[in-house]
């Protein structure tokens, strides 16, 4: 037994001892970063002025098609909030010709999936399956865009469920914060828009449902996207079968929004709550703008990675939080940026003054080569991945023609990414991060946090100016 037991902890010894030095060794270097190539594609477009895509990629024996309409929540009315939601969702419900529950038989013969997504600008139906069902699933799917049936049967339904969706959403602090937030910059805008009530969704008929599908939908705001194994000429041939019929409907146009820059701070009571969510941000420049790329790189080492200044400050070293994170929005031709994170309640304050802190440190002074190369390694890293699948490509390709960006936004990215000097780090952030005109929004439990807060705004009006 004594002599197990000295093996054992000899090869214990001679196991630490090689981690230790395998710990000390200098990784080898990575590989020189490679611009993106995309794929070649085919575009056309069908009389009616639908326009479409269709890029091979990949090995795998399957499709991916996206039909992405340019009508999203955008589009609603002052008093139709949340009626692009209903819109879609019913939609999903059944043709002419098809049930709901055919169409998901049909498409699980196919081996793959069908959903619509509803979002601010856009309403998408995305799909896949084995490539030889490329065609007819391409047929399927213009069925369900061209003619749902909208079936008063399932009105209820399906209103109840976006109820229990926007109730849920609407009780989480993160929500709470978001939509305050995009409210003092957007104002009036539907990107500033609450969640729709209970009393907003009830009181929609199924006649403002078809109002709204005439009205919003047609053949010159859709765009078909398809990506992965397929024949290319039966796909074709299946797009333009399938669509050339419809009609033209309204052509494209989305309100642009006025993001406003102000300083601000708005507190929503919640009490006894053991947390403060915080969100600080402003607008700054959408993807179009030279400043784009610089941008994200600062955002990601600022508080955009796991490894950012903001995250390792209050999370690593005060443990203030657990999950803090900075993003830019890209909405149409305009953008915002903002800092969040769920922070202990008695350490409010202090997150705030720490975030503003890295904030003003970025300004003051720029990163080194060494911080600045992992962040653009990871940032060139991502963009990689985004690539890496059918429904990343069309996700991409689908960005470009939304924001009217060229093809070089893609294809040289990487480059670009790693042309950000430090310099131009600090530019940016002298340029866009300016703590003293951010709004900000906190959740919290107001009796305790007040005092905290208003020491965190006088502290800031003393933040000397950066030349």
């Amino acid at each position: 037994m004594k002599n197990i037991l000295t093996i054992s902890l000899s090869v214990l010894l001679a196991m630490s001892a090689s981690i230790a030095v395998a710990q000390k060794q200098t990784p080898p270097e990575g590989g020189q970063p490679k611009n993106f190539t995309l794929p070649a594609k085919e575009e056309f477009k069908l009389p009616n002025g639908l326009e479409a895509t269709m890029v091979p990629y990949g090995e795998l024996p399957k499709v991916t098609i996206n039909l992405v309409v340019q009508t999203g929540n955008v589009h609603e009315q002052a008093n139709e909030n949340g009626l692009a939601d209903i819109t879609g969702h019913l939609m999903q419900e059944g043709t002419t010709t098809r049930s709901a529950t055919q169409i998901a038989e049909e498409v699980a013969r196919m081996g793959g999936s069908l959903n619509i997504s509803i979002g601010a600008n856009q309403t998408i139906i995305y799909a896949d399956a084995l490539s030889e069902y490329g065609p007819e699933l391409v047929a399927l799917m213009a069925d369900l865009l061209q003619n749902p049936s909208f079936p008063e049967s399932e009105l209820e339904r399906v209103k109840n469920d976006f109820k229990r969706q926007m109730n849920l959403a609407r009780a989480q602090p993160g929500m709470q914060a978001q939509i305050r937030f995009t409210k003092a910059l957007y104002g009036d805008h539907p990107y500033g828009r609450d969640l729709p009530t209970d009393k907003e969704i009830d009181a929609y008929t199924l006649e403002q449902v078809r109002n709204f599908y005439q009205n919003q939908f047609g053949a010159k705001r859709t765009n078909v996207y398809v990506a992965g194994r397929f024949d290319e000429s039966a796909m074709k041939e299946a797009i333009t079968s399938s669509l050339r019929g419809w009609r033209e409907g309204p052509a494209r146009e989305i309100q642009l929004a006025k993001p406003v820059t102000k300083s601000d701070m708005i507190v929503v009571d919640r009490p006894g709550a053991p947390q403060s969510t915080l969100v600080i941000g402003l607008p700054v420049v959408p993807p179009s703008h030279p400043d784009y790329m610089a941008l994200r790189v600062t955002n990601s080492l600022l508080g955009g990675s796991f490894g950012s200044r903001i995250t390792r400050n209050i999370r690593e070293d005060k443990g203030y939080t657990y999950s803090p994170y900075s993003s830019i929005s890209a909405r149409y031709k305009v953008g915002d940026w903002y800092q969040q994170a769920d922070v202990t309640t008695e350490h409010t304050g202090n997150s705030l003054k720490e975030i503003v802190y890295e904030i003003d440190r970025l300004r003051k002074e720029p990163p080194t080569e060494e911080e600045l190369k992992g962040i653009q390694n990871y940032e060139a890293g991502l963009f990689v991945l985004r690539n890496s699948t059918p429904s990343g490509i069309i996700s991409q390709l689908n960005f470009l023609d939304l924001h009217d960006l060229p093809e070089t936004f893609l294809t040289n990215q990487v480059e670009n990414i790693h042309a950000v000097t430090p310099q131009k780090v600090q530019e940016i952030a002298k340029t866009y991060m300016r703590p003293k005109e951010m709004t900000l929004v906190v959740v919290g439990d107001k009796k305790v946090i007040d005092k905290q807060l208003k020491k965190f705004q006088d502290d800031l009006k003393k933040m000397p100016a950066v030349q």
